[in-house]
């Protein structure tokens, strides 16, 4: 009964007469704002009829292909790079981090040799070393014997160290700076030193051509490297990084050898890349125990996630705060463990699908390097004189490096999306526009149209199904089995 009651509403309400429906047809041909419609159903002759519909298909295909494109396009998340140089007034300046080529104290390691390929063990967390099989025996050895030996503390104390003797003079914008303005850190070249690092105030050059200038004294006859090892330099390493960010030399630091005069320009560059899927960094990823994110920074702390899994404690050059691996670990199972995330890429960078992917802003340092000689006959003559020190000496020992920015700029590389949403819709907008002539409200009347069509269309079906069955017994008018077997006897 519900079921009859809604087809006689629908009859008498919604459903239109055929004459209704033609005429609202025709007055949607007539009045929509869809160009090019109102001439084919205005137009008497059958041949402008048709060839205003041949106009207006063609139009639409062009359209529909043209849209096609546009959203391919952007569905190939498309970028463009953009570069500007921005010129300030002042402009902060990096950190750089020192380190001298000769790590340890030559009264230190006369009797331990060892010590280079245990720290070679130990610097092999951060840069990949190879050990040679020869020393393996020679090297369990004595880790059997030396269970309670610090590697950390011996570099620290025998270490390359920076005060008045090592550092002769340190000048910063024209003032003075000393050696407690130098942040200690460990690198694969042990005890290293960082200036401007982040707990300073942050420091600005406000002026080109000025800028950091230190006279290092390394000292060979009490630094020294096994030169059967391969360490033969001499002189000081030191890499330009962004205050924020931890030190990565491995490859990557400059060199100023013994006697020369190295002048760096630096510039300052700032990259921004796009988010995936326009480029590859991830904005929401963080570090642990960094403030701001770096690949450098993040393969350390995958690194260090690994190896306290692994072996129960942390190397001491990586971050964290776990129980400090001794020598012995260091040998059975960090260096392993190093092996084995490097063979199975557990820690990887670059993609955004990496374990760490590219950092959204990064901050560099270009630089530009120039040598010469440390000074001319007159000069040696008064150095000697003032730090009481041979000619031969100071052209074997002292290291002079001016570190300044090449003018007060920095420039800005910027990964831009090539396509954005509202260019995306100004693209179709006007390609709708163009050919045929449509606006946003002429797709909501042919929406209108379509929806109202659909609707007459379901009502149609709805009224011409087949009328549902009587829902009562079906056996009701039937004889029962009984009265058939009843009327065969009879």
């Amino acid at each position: 009964g519900k079921l009859e009651k809604i087809r006689l509403y629908l009859i008498k309400k919604l459903q239109p007469c055929l004459e209704d429906r033609r005429r609202y047809h025709q007055e949607f041909a007539s009045s929509t704002s869809f160009h090019g419609v109102q001439n084919i159903v205005r137009r008497r002759s059958r041949t402008r009829r048709g060839l205003w519909l041949l106009v207006v298909t063609g139009c639409l295909s062009i359209v529909i292909w043209q849209i096609c494109s546009r959203f391919t396009y952007y569905f190939s998340w498309p970028t463009t790079t953009t570069v500007v140089v921005q010129y300030v007034e002042n402009v902060k300046f990096p950190a750089v981090t020192f380190c001298n080529l000769n790590r340890f104290q030559a009264h230190a390691v006369s009797n331990l040799q060892i010590i280079f390929l245990l720290w070679n063990l130990v610097s092999g967390v951060v840069q990949k070393f190879s050990m040679e099989d020869k020393f393996s025996q020679e090297i369990n050895d004595f880790l059997l014997g030396n269970q309670n030996f610090s590697i950390k503390e011996f570099t620290r104390k025998n270490g390359f160290y920076l005060n008045h003797s090592t550092l002769l003079e340190c000048e910063f914008f024209g003032k003075t700076c000393h050696p407690e303005d130098f942040e200690h850190v460990f690198t694969e070249y042990g005890n290293c030193f960082t200036f401007n690092y982040n707990g300073l105030p942050a420091r600005s050059v406000s002026l080109s051509g000025r800028g950091l200038r230190l006279l290092f004294d390394v000292q060979q006859e009490q630094f020294t490297d096994d030169p059967a090892l391969g360490y033969t330099d001499a002189g000081i390493t030191f890499v330009i990084h962004s205050p924020k960010e931890v030190p990565r030399f491995d490859g990557l630091g400059l060199l100023t050898p013994v006697g020369m005069h190295a002048q760096v320009a630096i510039r300052q560059l700032k990259s921004i890349i796009q988010e995936y899927p326009w480029g590859e960094c991830k904005p929401d990823i963080k570090l642990q125990y960094q403030n701001t994110y770096s690949t450098n920074g993040c393969l350390q702390e995958c690194k260090a996630r690994y190896i306290q899994d692994w072996c129960g404690c942390l190397p001491f050059i990586l971050p964290g705060n776990g129980t400090e691996c001794d020598l012995l670990k260091f040998y059975n199972c960090v260096y392993p463990a190093v092996s084995d995330i490097e063979i199975k890429g557990l820690c990887t960078v670059g993609t955004h699908n990496s374990t760490c992917p590219a950092p959204c802003e990064e901050m560099e340092y270009p630089t530009t390097v120039t040598y010469s000689s440390f000074g001319g006959e007159n000069a040696i003559k008064f150095i000697s004189a003032k730090l009481k020190k041979s000619p031969e000496y100071i052209r074997q020992n002292l290291v002079l490096i001016d570190i300044k920015y090449h003018d007060l700029s920095y420039k800005i590389t910027q990964q831009q999306k090539a396509l954005s949403v509202s260019e995306l819709l100004a693209d179709v907008g006007g390609q709708l526009g163009l050919f045929c002539g449509a606006s946003m409200i002429t797709l909501i009347e042919l929406l209108e149209y379509i929806f109202t069509n659909f609707c007459w269309m379901c009502i149609f079906l709805l009224l011409k199904a087949p009328e549902m069955p009587q829902w009562n017994n079906p056996f009701q008018n039937q004889p029962t089995h009984k009265e058939k077997n009843t009327g065969i006897q009879k």
